[in-house]
C-alpha cells in the first residue's frame, strides 16, 4: 500500500504578554486615538456664541481707518452661500405673448444659519463666508418674527418693482399710486461710545414696526402722503394722538413730536415704509414663486428674466449669467448683502459672468472677485439699461421691445402719472471692478398681499421724506439680499 510522508508542524512559540510595566501605555494611546472624535462630537453641539465674540467698528475717520470699536458681541450666525439657480422656472405669465422660457439668468441666495463651534472653525476665513454676525447684527432693534416679516415683504416688493421696471421697459403702461402709512422702523436719537442706542422718541413706547397709522389727532391718514401734512399742522413739542392698526386691531397712543435736525420740522420719530401701489393692465398676471426666500436682492434678476421672457431674442445668448441687485421703479440697481458668499455660489453653479450693483463699492466687489476666482467675470452696473448692455457685450441678443406692447393695454383704474425712467443711452459697463462710493440703501416697502392675481401691486422706491431713516436688517433663513 502506498504511503506518504506526513508533515508534522513544529509547535509554535508561545505568545508572551507584555510586561506589567509596559501595559500603562495603552491608556494614553487610547485617549489620543479617541480625543479627535470626542472633540468633533462635542464641538458640533456647542453653540459658537458661548466661546466666540467680536467687536465691530462703530466709527471711522475720513481715511476709513477705525477710530472706535463697539462692545463685545457673541458670534451666533454666519453668512454663507446657498444657491445660484435659474429664475425662469419660477416665473409664470398670462395675458402677454411669451417668446421663450429657456432663460439662463440665475438669481443668487445666501443662508444665515446659527452656527456651532465646529462650524465656526470651518467657516472662519472661508472665501464663501461674507460675515460672522451677532444677534444684534442680524435683528437690530426688531424681533426675529418682525425681521422675518420685513424680509418677506422685501421679497414681495422686489418682485413688484421687477414687474414695474420690466413692463415699463417693454413698453406696457404701468402707473404708481400712494399706499397706506406703514411703520418700518423706530428712530434712534443717540448712541453711546459702543454704538448702542440710548435714546428714542416717545413713539417707541406706542408704535411698532408694521403698524399702520390711520390718524393724527382728528386728521385721518388714509395714505402715506396724508401723513406729512397731518404732522406739519403741529409743531415740535406738541403731543398728538396717533391712531393705528396693529394686526387688524384699532389702537391709539400719545406721541410727543420732535424737531428734524436739518430744518426743525415736526417728526414722530419713525421711518415709514414706501407702500405706493403699482397699477398694471388688468389682463396681465405675473408671478415669481419664491417660497421661503426673503430679501430684496433678486429684483434685477427677476426684471431681466421677465424682459427676456416677453421680448424676442435671447438676452444671454445661451450663456449662464448670474445676477444680483435690487431694482427700483426708476430702473436703478441697488446694493445688496452677502456678495462674497454669492460669488462662491455663482462659481459653484458654473456661471462665467456675475452682474452685480456698481454701488456695492470697490472693496466688496474685489473681495467677491477673489472668492469667485478667475473663472467668473464680475460686471458692476448702475441701472437696468446698463445690465441689458452688459448682456449684449458678453454675447447676448440686443433688447428689442415686443410689438404687442401698445397703448391699447392701458390700465383701467390708474389716475397717476407713470414713474420717470432713464432716457439716456447707457454706456457699456466695465467688465472689471471699478472704484466708486457705496450708495445709501433705501428702505424697504410694504406689500399687504400676494399680487399675482390682481392688477395693483405695491411699489418700492425712495420713500417720501416724512421721517428720519434707520437702516433695516433683512435676514430670513434664506436670503436673496
Amino acid at each position: 500500500m502506498p504511503t506518504q510522508q506526513q508533515m508534522v508542524p513544529a509547535s509554535a512559540p508561545g505568545v508572551r504578554a507584555p510586561a506589567r510595566k509596559h501595559r500603562w501605555w495603552a491608556v494614553p494611546l487610547a485617549v489620543v486615538g479617541l480625543l479627535p472624535m470626542v472633540v468633533v462630537i462635542v464641538t458640533s453641539f456647542l453653540p459658537a456664541r458661548l466661546f466666540v465674540s467680536k467687536r465691530d467698528c462703530v466709527a471711522r475717520d475720513s481715511a476709513g481707518a477705525c477710530t472706535r470699536l463697539g462692545p463685545q458681541e457673541a458670534v451666533r450666525f454666519a453668512v454663507v452661500p446657498a444657491d445660484a439657480s435659474p429664475a425662469a422656472p419660477r416665473l409664470s405669465v398670462s395675458g402677454l405673448k411669451e417668446y421663450d422660457d429657456t432663460s439662463h439668468i440665475l438669481f443668487v441666495t445666501v443662508r444665515e444659519p446659527e452656527i456651532q463651534l465646529l462650524e465656526y472653525w470651518l467657516v472662519k476665513g472661508n472665501p464663501g463666508t461674507s460675515g460672522l454676525d451677532s444677534y444684534e447684527d442680524l435683528y437690530g432693534n426688531v424681533t426675529p418674527d418682525q425681521d422675518r416679516d420685513i424680509a418677506f415683504r422685501d421679497m414681495r416688493n422686489a418682485k413688484n418693482d421687477a414687474y414695474f421696471a420690466a413692463l415699463q421697459k417693454l413698453g406696457y403702461p404701468v402707473t404708481i399710486e400712494d399706499g397706506p402709512a406703514i411703520v418700518e422702523q423706530l428712530s434712534c436719537l443717540a448712541v453711546d461710545d459702543t454704538g448702542t442706542c440710548t435714546q428714542r422718541t416717545s413713539a417707541a413706547k406706542v408704535l411698532q414696526p408694521n403698524d399702520q397709522i390711520t390718524s393724527i389727532d382728528a386728521t385721518p391718514v388714509k395714505l402715506l402722503a396724508d401723513l406729512t401734512p397731518a404732522i406739519a399742522a403741529h409743531k415740535p413739542g406738541d403731543t398728538v394722538t396717533v391712531g393705528f392698526l396693529r394686526n387688524g386691531k384699532a389702537m391709539t397712543g400719545e406721541v410727543t413730536l420732535i424737531a428734524a435736525a436739518d430744518d426743525g420740522r415736526p417728526l414722530i420719530g419713525i421711518q415709514m415704509a414706501d407702500s405706493r401701489v403699482i397699477t398694471i393692465p388688468n389682463n396681465i398676471k405675473i408671478d415669481f414663486q419664491t417660497d421661503n426666500i426673503g430679501g430684496p436682492s433678486a429684483g434685477l434678476s427677476f426684471t431681466l428674466t421677465l424682459i427676456d421672457r416677453l421680448s424676442p431674442g435671447d438676452l444671454t445668448g445661451g450663456r449662464k449669467v448670474a445676477v444680483t441687485g435690487t431694482i427700483d421703479v426708476d430702473g436703478k440697481v441697488g446694493a445688496i448683502g452677502g456678495l462674497q458668499s454669492k460669488a462662491v455660489a455663482v462659481r459653484d453653479a458654473g456661471a462665467k459672468y456675475f452682474i452685480v450693483p456698481f454701488n456695492q463699492g470697490p472693496a466688496d466687489i474685489a473681495a467677491a472677485q477673489k472668492a469667485a476666482g478667475p473663472g467668473v467675470t464680475i460686471i458692476p452696473v448702475k441701472t437696468l439699461d446698463e445690465a441689458l448692455t452688459a448682456l449684449q457685450t458678453i454675447g447676448g441678443d440686443p433688447f428689442v421691445p415686443p410689438t404687442e406692447a401698445t397703448a391699447s393695454n392701458a390700465p383701467s383704474t390708474s389716475t397717476t402719472a407713470p414713474a420717470a425712467s432713464s432716457t439716456t443711452t447707457p454706456s457699456a459697463p466695465s467688465l472689471t471692478p471699478v472704484t466708486t462710493t457705496p450708495a445709501t440703501s433705501t428702505p424697504a416697502s410694504v406689500a399687504p398681499t400676494s399680487v399675482a392675481p390682481t392688477s395693483t401691486i405695491p411699489a418700492a422706491s425712495t420713500p417720501p421724506a416724512t421721517t428720519e431713516p434707520t437702516p433695516t436688517s433683512t435676514t430670513p433663513a434664506i436670503t436673496a439680499g
